[in-house]
Order: C-alpha cells, then structure tokens, then sequence
C-alpha cells in the first residue's frame, strides 16, 4: 500500500521539521511539500495534489481558516488535519465548518496526531480531548445546522457564491470583497445579485438574518 502524500503548513521551519518527523515515522504518510505561507501552500497543493493537509492556522499572508476552503477548492477530496495553539470554540468551530477533518493542539502528544491522521484517512472527524467540553457542545451544535444548511437553498450556491455571502454576511464592503479576492466590484455586484436572487432575499439586513438561522456565520463577536 502507497503512502498517503502529506503537505505541511506552518510558517516556523523548526517545528514543521518536527512534526515531518512525526508525520513520517509511522510509515503511512510521506511529507512530499512543505509550505510557510498560504500563496505557498496553493502552489504546492497544484503541484503535488496531497492526500492531506496539516495546517497551522496562524500564517504571515492570510487567514488559516480561509485556506482551509481554497485548498480544497484547488484538490476535491483533500483532508485537512487543523494543529494549532488555539483552543478557543471560534477557531476549532470555524475550521470544523471550512471543512478540516480534525482539529489538534500544539500541545498535544504524538498520539492525538497520529489519530487525527487516522481519523482523515477513514473520512472520519477527530477532536483533540485536550478541547473543552464548551467546543465540544457548539461542535454539536454546528453538526445539527450543518445537517439544515445541506437542505437549504443555501446549498445550491456556487463555492463563489458562499464564500462572497459569507463576507456579505460578515459586514465587508463589497469594494473589499473585489479586493481581498483579486475580481473587480461589477463582479461582486453581480454575484450578490444572484445569491439574493437564488435566496430569494431583497435586503443585506434579510441577507444577515439568513446567515444566522442557518449558522453559516459566528456572528456572536
């Protein structure tokens, strides 16, 4: 049986030469790329098409969480192994919901990231249980909506769409969408034209609602 190719990213050189040795020691995984920034880990993720990913989600360039939904996008069927020194229920309840397959602590020993890589490779979820019971309980939480939101029109939007609702629903200006995505405001003008056409909504306010019925955003902050 091959090895399942892995790409690591965390942007601190020491601790990925660890974590390789990790990785590598069981003999079921090979590190075939190792990226220290976001535009990195896109590029190789083209490349190599890994089996799976591990990702920080502190990185220079960009959000970790947001990697997590265009590694995916870039190579279908990627798993995504979160390990990260953040404990609190946004970051782990985020990364669930932008499709990571396990979320474990730096902390951690050995052994939670070898059943982390176990759990991905069977298609199955893992939790660190160094997580408290709170994450634990809005993980559950998130399972139930996640279960409406398949049902939902919400659904049927394109990957864009989603992602661009999201920010809609988040308060970014659409100038800032355009921006952050590298596409021009008649392009998010028309994208949030369809999503409220599809949605069958008729205002931002209605739009906000929506996102938190369904959960798709945190908008407890």
């Amino acid at each position: 049986m091959s090895c399942r190719r892995v790409l690591l990213v965390d942007d601190h050189p020491l601790f990925r030469e660890g974590l390789k040795a990790l990785v590598q020691q069981t003999g079921q995984y090979e590190v075939t790329a190792e990226a220290g920034s976001c535009a990195e880990a896109l590029a190789l993720a083209r490349q190599v098409r890994p089996d799976i990913a591990i990702v920080d989600l502190s990185l220079p360039d960009g959000s970790g969480v947001e990697l997590l939904r265009e590694l995916q996008q870039e190579v279908p069927g990627l798993r995504v192994v979160v390990v990260s020194m953040h404990c609190k229920i946004e970051f782990v309840s985020e990364s669930f919901r932008a499709g990571a397959g396990a979320y474990v602590l730096k902390e951690s020993s050995a052994e939670s990231l070898a059943r982390a890589l176990e759990a991905v490779s069977r298609n199955e979820q893992y939790l660190d249980s160094a997580v408290s019971p709170k994450v634990l309980q809005k993980l559950m939480e998130f399972s139930n909506r996640r279960a409406m939101i398949s049902d939902s029109p919400y659904a049927k939007l394109t990957r864009r769409e989603q992602q661009i609702f999201r920010l809609l629903a988040e308060g970014v200006h659409p100038a800032d969408i355009a921006a952050s995505l590298f596409i021009s405001r008649k392009t998010v003008d028309n994208h949030r034209a369809n999503i409220m056409s599809k949605l069958g909504l008729a205002s931002t306010i209605e739009l906000v609602r929506y996102a938190a019925r369904l959960g798709v955003v945190d908008l407890e902050s």
